[in-house]
């Protein structure tokens, strides 16, 4: 029913919670119905069940023209080595060729994993936020502020600026350096 009412919004995707990925009546009616991507985590899920929504979704070619799944720990908050963040590298093994995009979908304190998701490759991070992380239910303590949620913002596009290969052997910005660091020393 909420799956109906959602395709009734336009808006280019819509996120299925871990603990739906398995609703198959509704995966079904988003694969076949929705024109949008269709975005999954995979917390509280087996490797044997991913490949069963993948497989799902691979009817026509869905899975690689619309099907986004996130790496996911459900808890909330997530402590650090159940991130498990190098299961990004085993979903992009896997799925890379068959899905459209791997994302990561985060219950942790802080925002140093988002970029370490993002620069292992996740294509989109997802943040539950609330408005006061001291509010009761399980969601607050791991959500961000306002201010984190701009924090983490800032930090990724920092992060996606960084990750650059060098255009020249010795930067515009180097050469300064280079000049009065480099230049001139006699080599031994």
């Amino acid at each position: 029913t909420s799956a109906k009412e959602m395709i009734q919004i336009p808006c280019d995707f819509l996120k299925v919670p871990s603990a739906c990925n398995n609703h198959f009546e509704m995966l079904k009616f988003l694969r076949d119905e929705y024109k949008g991507d269709v975005h999954v985590s995979t917390g509280m899920t087996t490797k044997d069940e991913i490949e069963e929504l993948v497989k799902y979704f691979e009817v026509g070619d869905q899975a690689k023209g619309r099907l986004v799944i996130y790496n996911c720990t459900s808890g909330y908050p997530v402590p650090f080595p159940d991130i498990c963040m190098l299961e990004l590298n085993r979903l992009y093994e896997l799925y890379g060729s068959r899905v459209k995009e791997i994302a990561f979908s985060g219950h942790h304190l802080g925002i140093a994993v988002d970029v370490a998701a993002y620069a292992l490759g996740a294509k989109w991070v997802e943040r539950h936020f609330t408005k006061d992380r001291t509010w009761k239910g399980t969601d607050h303590a791991a959500s961000l502020e306002p201010a984190g949620l701009g924090k983490m913002c800032r930090d990724l596009v920092a992060t996606y600026e960084a990750l650059t290969m060098k255009s020249t052997d010795v930067l515009e910005i180097e050469e300064e350096q280079r000049n009065k660091l480099k230049i001139g020393r006699a080599h031994v």
